[in-house]
């Protein structure tokens, strides 16, 4: 692949998700901190450290219609 059509496509993804709903993206940002504590469970790296605060996070509403 050439340099420019690597661009290309590399603008066209960018512009696919800033185009998403908050909503979506914000459940795509879930998805991938659940898949790092599950990789960081399994290999054992990056153990739990309970000095530091954490938080649960907030449903997520949706709009009614």
């Amino acid at each position: 692949m050439s340099f420019g059509l690597e661009k290309i496509l590399a603008s066209k993804r960018a512009r696919d998700l800033a185009a998403r709903p908050i909503a979506e993206k914000l459940r795509m940002l879930d998805a991938l901190r659940e898949r790092t504590l599950t990789l960081r469970a399994s290999t054992g790296s990056g153990s739990v450290d309970t000095d530091t605060p954490r938080e649960t996070p907030a449903p997520y509403r949706t709009k009614a219609t």
